[in-house]
């Protein structure tokens, strides 16, 4: 399993909310600069966090997008599948009816701890943990870098 941009830019720029929209909301246009990302990509990306309930947008002059929920209330989990869809390795029917193997297959057991233990980490983290364990990365202009680009 490899994450599309749509997933490392996403959860990027939803980091980029928790960390700098507390107290009001940022444009697309300055979240695409402070992350060298394309206002074009982004806008698709916050409609699909929007529909998820992930963030919100306020219209107006000092209008953008700030999230829904606290920070600490949104895990990696929820941005990644709102943008990439169910996170497993390997797409395994959970029974006979799905899978004529299912009875006799040897690896289902493997799958289903790999896919349980990727969903269980995503839902562990939230994106105040991010912000928190990623405070000694200043760069340069005071501002955190991000390097899954």
């Amino acid at each position: 399993m490899k994450l599309s941009t749509k997933g490392r830019y996403g959860l990027r720029a939803a980091v980029d909310l928790a960390m700098f929209a507390k107290d009001e909301p940022i444009s697309i246009s300055t979240i695409a600069a402070r992350q060298d990302l394309s206002e074009g990509y982004l806008e698709q990306l916050f409609a699909k966090l929007k529909k998820a309930g992930i963030v919100h947008s306020i219209r107006g002059t000092n209008g953008g997008y700030q999230l829904a929920r606290p920070a600490g209330e949104i895990s990696v989990g929820d941005v990644l599948r709102a943008l990439e869809g169910d996170m497993v390795i390997v797409d395994c029917p959970d029974s006979e009816n799905q899978c004529a193997k299912y009875g006799s297959c040897v690896t289902k057991y493997v799958w289903k701890r790999i896919n349980n233990s990727i969903n269980d980490t995503m839902d562990a983290m939230t994106l105040e943990e991010i912000i928190v364990n990623s405070s000694h990365l200043d760069d340069s202009k005071g501002k955190k870098a991000y390097c899954s680009k």
